[in-house]
């Protein structure tokens, strides 16, 4: 039988409109506050502090994607930590990176690239860059809540239309509706496709698994109000969790489709590093009643470890719960005509607007 990380009595009050509820050990730092076991021990509880800003002067945005079955090959991300609070997102474990934890701090600690704009124009400035589409983000959400005040993601679409660079997005968040018109702009010359993605359509379990993420009704009408505009939209039912989310496939592709829909994807959960802890430590607070029974069917996936490392095998898992899995995606999206045809983006289009005025 596993063992759960959080089997000690529940004393620390739970933090409603956040994910994590602990935060582990950041395994970068020799000495740090941290709490993953309770045991008792008095004076642990942290206050649900508000939401903190750390505007960063970076020196790069644009990475490449060394990783084969992301399916892109650059990514940019001007904000680190999202405030979605997201419970299985493997991004997590990048905010340690920065000094602070995977758990509540990355939720409640956002790094902002305020010269992500000025970083992207001097990339694209390189004479050594050759047109690829670049995705925003591979990381993490270039829309959550912060994007409303700081205005980051729509001031990299700006640039990325003025060079013609096609771009990739991927979001949550039903404020990528506020840049619809320039996304308009973009798609009409193949240089920009959205991907909307949703993981249950439970909104119960949506307030507990993803608390601060749009719902998905509204995820649902982002990819009707962009398809409609002519926009290429497809979605990502990620990630799939046995016990959880799993019996939704048919459902989730199903409304998609009906919404404009014409691609889609998905991935099967995978907790590495510290999200290991988060997530099982969330897992028994609020599905004390199958919590056993989840857990050891996402080792089912991944050879009786909660995390493969293998690419390829990794996003899609291994033996006969991660076939079912498949197939059934497979036989649906298939069912509903989706993933027919392949969005080819355009880099025949990109230009140097300072090296074109040099020509007058």
């Amino acid at each position: 039988m596993t063992i759960p990380f959080s089997d000690a009595p529940q004393e620390n009050p739970y933090y409603k409109g956040r994910g994590a509820q602990v935060n582990p050990k950041n395994r970068y730092l020799a000495q740090e506050y941290a709490q993953e076991h309770i045991e008792g021990i008095d004076e642990w509880w942290q206050a649900d502090t508000p939401t903190q800003i750390f505007e960063e002067r970076a020196k790069t945005l644009v990475n490449k994607v060394d990783s084969p079955d992301v399916g892109m090959w650059y990514s940019m991300n001007p904000y680190q930590g999202c405030e979605h609070g997201c419970i299985y997102c493997y991004a997590r474990n990048s905010h340690q990176y920065w000094g602070f934890s995977a758990g509540l701090d990355f939720e409640r600690k956002i790094v902002a690239k305020q010269n992500a704009p000025d970083l992207l124009r001097k990339f694209l400035e390189n004479k050594k860059w050759v047109p690829k589409p670049i995705s925003l983000s591979g990381n993490t959400d270039c829309y959550q809540p912060l994007e409303r005040k700081m205005w980051l993601t729509r001031q990299l679409l700006e640039v990325a239309w003025e060079y013609r660079q096609p771009v990739g997005i991927i979001t949550k968040n039903a404020l990528v509706l506020r840049d619809k018109y320039i996304l308009q702009k973009m798609a009409e010359h193949n240089l920009v496709c959205v991907f909307v993605s949703i993981t249950t359509l439970q909104e119960d379990l949506r307030q507990k698994m993803e608390p601060r993420t749009a719902t998905a009704v509204q995820r649902l009408r982002v990819l009707k109000d962009l398809s409609e505009l002519g926009i290429p939209v497809g979605v990502m039912t990620a990630p799939i969790i046995p016990g959880l989310n799993d019996h939704e496939i048919p459902r989730l592709l199903e409304a998609a489709a009906e919404h404009g829909a014409k691609q889609a994807g998905y991935t099967v959960v995978r907790l590495n590093d510290a999200v290991k802890i988060i997530f099982n430590d969330w897992l028994y607070k609020n599905f004390p009643d199958r919590a056993d029974k989840v857990w050891h069917m996402i080792e089912s996936l991944h050879g009786g470890q909660v995390n493969d490392s293998d690419f390829g095998r990794r996003m899609r898992g291994d033996g006969n719960f991660a076939d079912l899995i498949r197939q059934q995606f497979r036989v649906q999206a298939k069912r509903l005509g989706l993933n027919q045809e392949r969005f080819e983006f355009n880099t025949s289009l990109f230009q140097r607007p300072q090296s074109q005025l040099r020509l007058f």
